[in-house]
């Protein structure tokens, strides 16, 4: 009996292939019939246009049920059996009765009328063989709408998101279905699956590793402010909100004539929380193998836990944060503009691009001040340049090809936050500031991929 049923198994699927293209002919018949009735009236000249947009309406009906009817042929063994080892015990469960699912893919909207589902009463679980073997979402719209949605939602606001994704794909969704899957994607989005693996860092350094010179890895770290408010219920007030620094970094290496992107990774977070990161992060890097370049500003937090990451670092102190330093001081004792300070700024900065920290302190100490604000302003920059004068080599750095500047964050933080973060009227839980954050650093790190792939796989196991 078994092997009859076994045979008469094989045979369905022997001749699955032949019923699929007579399906799809009976399909292609379809949408031409339809495209005909719309062009070929007696009178009407559609243009080039009006034919495209005829087709983006149109196909996604076709290949829907393109896609049902291969489903339907691929796994007719599945649709027709009776009996169904259970998920999770291995007991054997007979089918309770058919449950219908529509599906929504980027290919057009499916229906799978006769989908089995059975019961264990063993272990008290309700299964469908199909949704396993298919990876089908409980939602409507499946992982592939799911998985372009949420990608969508992270690079503009919700409303406008789903509006042009829409418009872009011939796929509607709701505000509601883009902002709660980008929460649920956004939840697994979390730095060990963020970060590219120890593996990938490593192939990434391989594309800079050119013979004799030796690549510079540029560890960069820098906090941005973004606006944020307290969660509140549905009927309570949001509260006053409030600016908060995401603290992030942006690791990358600099070979002879190419950039290579490491990592990066923001948070709204603590000084503690952002050096526990760092140090994930510096586990993966075969620093042994690299020169490494540590660049900030004055800000002491950032130069605590960089070198505590990364020992050998090179300690670099941003050029252009130290520039404004000058400029400013420059300004109240000579007043804007003038050619005096411009001469002074410019005698300055040579010195300091030579080392010649000592000589410039000197010159401070020995400044006479304008007035108040231009005193205090001198004393703040004598204690500045003494903080950092081990980090202020910039004609070493130079020649060593490290960089002097801390472009590479300032950018990661505003394509990573401030493009999203700071729209007019935005404000954010911290909560869901931090999974925009994250998932942003996803998509440029090059590791969306896995960080949905998880979410999917747990969807599909619960």
């Amino acid at each position: 009996m078994g092997g009859a049923m076994g045979l008469a198994a094989r045979l369905i699927q022997q001749d699955a292939p032949g019923r699929f293209r007579h399906m799809i002919h009976d399909e292609v018949d379809k949408w031409v019939d339809k495209i005909i009735a719309e062009v070929f009236v007696d009178g009407k000249e559609p243009t080039l246009e009006e034919l495209s947009q005829l087709f983006t309406e149109t196909k996604r009906e076709f290949f829907g049920a393109c896609l049902q009817a291969l489903i339907e042929q691929k796994y007719a063994g599945l649709f027709d059996q009776e009996y169904a080892a259970c998920q999770q015990c291995g007991k054997m469960c007979k089918k309770r009765r058919d449950t219908p699912k529509k599906l929504e893919t980027m290919q057009g909207t499916s229906e799978l009328k006769v989908r089995p589902w059975y019961y264990c009463v063993h272990c008290s679980y309700g299964f469908s063989p199909l949704d396993k073997v298919l990876e089908i979402s409980r939602k409507k719209h499946q992982f592939d709408v799911q998985k372009k949605s949420t990608k969508t939602a992270a690079e503009m606001p919700f409303s406008g998101s789903s509006e042009l994704f829409a418009e872009l794909t011939g796929h509607k969704v709701s505000d509601h279905f883009m902002h709660a899957t980008f929460e649920e994607v956004g939840s697994y989005a979390c730095l060990e699956d963020v970060i590219p693996s120890r593996e990938e860092i490593a192939k990434r350094c391989q594309q800079v590793n050119e013979g004799a010179w030796q690549p510079v890895l540029v560890v960069a770290s820098d906090g941005a402010h973004v606006p944020t408010r307290a969660k509140a219920k549905r009927d309570e007030k949001r509260g006053k909100g409030r600016w908060q620094e995401a603290k992030g970094f942006r690791i990358y290496l600099l070979g002879k004539d190419r950039i290579v992107h490491v990592a990066s990774w923001h948070q709204i977070q603590n000084e503690e929380q952002f050096g526990e990161d760092l140090s994930l992060v510096a586990s993966r890097i075969p620093q042994k193998d690299l020169r490494i370049g540590l660049l900030g500003d004055g800000a002491d937090w950032l130069w605590k836990h960089m070198t505590a990451c990364f020992p050998k670092g090179r300690q670099i102190l941003d050029y252009f944060h130290c520039a404004e330093h000058i400029h400013k001081v420059a300004r109240l004792q000579y007043g804007e503009g003038s050619q005096k300070c411009l001469e002074w700024v410019e005698s300055t900065l040579t010195r300091l691009f030579y080392a010649e920290v000592d000589n410039v302190i000197w010159g401070l100490q020995r400044m006479k001040p304008k007035d108040d604000l231009a005193k205090e302003e001198i004393r703040k920059l004598i204690g500045y340049l003494d903080n950092n004068r081990e980090r202020i080599h910039y004609r070493g750095d130079r020649i060593g090809g490290y960089p002097i500047g801390s472009g590479g964050i300032e950018s990661a933080n505003k394509f990573i936050s401030h493009t999203r973060m700071k729209r007019s009227g935005a404000w954010w839980v911290k909560e869901t500031g931090n999974e925009m954050l994250a998932i942003r650093c996803a998509i440029y790190n090059g590791t969306y991929d896995q960080v949905f792939d998880k979410y999917k796989k747990d969807q599909i196991s619960t």
